[in-house]
């Protein structure tokens, strides 16, 4: 449904800078202002049920900065101005933390959709003295992802443990996907993980596996390539960073 609802925004909209209002003729159109009553957030929901009448955001919360909402649909996230006038789509950056800024509330519903992926559904090498965990979305195929996994070793001497989750990119019924079914069900996940991430043949198995809910999960936190790494406390760190680039920007969220 995000998908249907991009295209017609970007049939309207820039999505790239704020979206344009609405022209004197379609004025009767634009959403009501925030009222005492009703608030920010039922206006801005009233907006977006003015773009596609089956909109339902999974998460409105307060932006982290002022006079916005924060939406996320789909595992995408939209800013909407609080009285439903202008949407944007674009994460923010702190200039003087020289990072992208992450709201608490969206960090909090992304920690709630990560908790859902049950510790003994990953494949995990932990670190011997843990100080960090990653939760890192892969799939067998991609070069960054077979690049991270060849990291493993030092980031664990570094104090990092690495929990994989499932993603095959290619999606569901696909030959990645087979595979990381196989590679789920194998006795010893961890050396089948290895051993197809360096390119060996990949054994069929079949069981009860948590690839597909997996996958489905990802999409939730808007993975749209791998590998996606996500720190304990919600933040999306992107893809593949060096070991040494990696451990810091986990030390600068542990402050």
């Amino acid at each position: 449904m995000f998908r249907v609802l991009t295209a017609a925004l970007f049939g309207m909209l820039s999505l790239s800078a704020c979206a344009q209002p609405a022209p004197p003729a379609a004025k009767t159109t634009t959403a009501p202002a925030a009222s005492p009553r009703g608030g920010a957030e039922q206006s801005v929901r009233a907006a977006l049920t003015q773009l596609d009448p089956n909109f339902k955001p999974d998460y409105i919360g307060a932006a982290p900065f002022p006079g916005f909402r924060e939406v996320v649909v789909s595992g995408q996230v939209l800013y909407v101005s609080d009285d439903g006038k202008y949407l944007m789509q674009s994460q923010p950056y702190d200039i003087q933390a020289k990072a992208l800024v992450n709201s608490e509330g969206l960090l909090a519903y992304r920690r709630g959709l990560l908790e859902k992926a049950n510790h003994g559904d990953r494949i995990v090498f932990a670190a011997p003295n843990a100080k960090h965990t990653i939760s890192v979305f892969t799939d067998i195929e991609c070069g960054y992802c077979r690049k991270l996994h060849q990291d493993v070793a030092e980031l664990n001497r570094n104090g990092i443990t690495v929990e994989y989750l499932a993603f095959p990119r290619m999606g569901l019924g696909s030959k990645d996907y087979t595979d990381m079914i196989s590679v789920w069900c194998a006795s010893d996940r961890r050396k089948a993980l290895t051993a197809a991430k360096q390119g060996s043949p990949v054994p069929a198995k079949n069981c009860t596996n948590p690839v597909a809910m997996q996958y489905a999960l990802g999409q939730q936190l808007g993975v749209n390539g791998t590998p996606a790494i996500f720190a304990e406390d919600g933040t999306q760190l992107g893809g593949y960073l060096p070991p040494a680039q990696l451990k810091a920007a986990l030390d600068r969220r542990a402050r």
